[in-house]
């Protein structure tokens, strides 16, 4: 078995962080849809502005809302304006590994979803498969 990388979110902007929470990170639902993430669903985030790397729970945003929200003790890790990548792993057969591609969505500074097509450049990196 291998675990392979499900679905994330590449580089989404924190809008808040709320450390009065009971914990997770609340996600646009449209963001959550287009990564395969489901609500209560374990996710690594891994902070890009300061190189904290934490886990925790998805909670559904409003849809379009863009909200990336911390929550909780997690709250410590991020601010609002932190980049962030939020990703999900899952177990599978050498076969379904071997032919899997996960789901990837990138996204602007508002959190919305931007189409790459094919070859596009993000931050110095090509990409060279559609993900969203």
């Amino acid at each position: 078995m291998r675990k392979m990388l499900r679905g994330k979110i590449h580089r989404a902007t924190v809008t808040g962080a709320d450390l009065d929470y009971e914990g997770s990170v609340t996600i646009d639902s449209t963001l959550m849809e287009g990564a395969g993430l489901i609500e209560h669903e374990a996710v690594c985030i891994w902070n890009v502005t300061n190189g904290e790397r934490f886990e925790t729970y998805a909670l559904r945003g409003q849809p379009g809302s863009g909200v990336v929200c911390i929550n909780g003790a997690a709250a410590h890790k991020a601010r609002r304006g932190d980049l962030v990548i939020i990703a999900a792993f899952g177990w599978m057969t050498e076969e379904e590994a071997l032919a899997w591609e996960p789901q990837v969505v990138f996204v602007d500074p508002h959190n919305r979803p931007v189409d790459l097509g094919r070859t596009q450049e993000v931050a110095g990196q090509v990409h060279l498969k559609r993900v969203w």
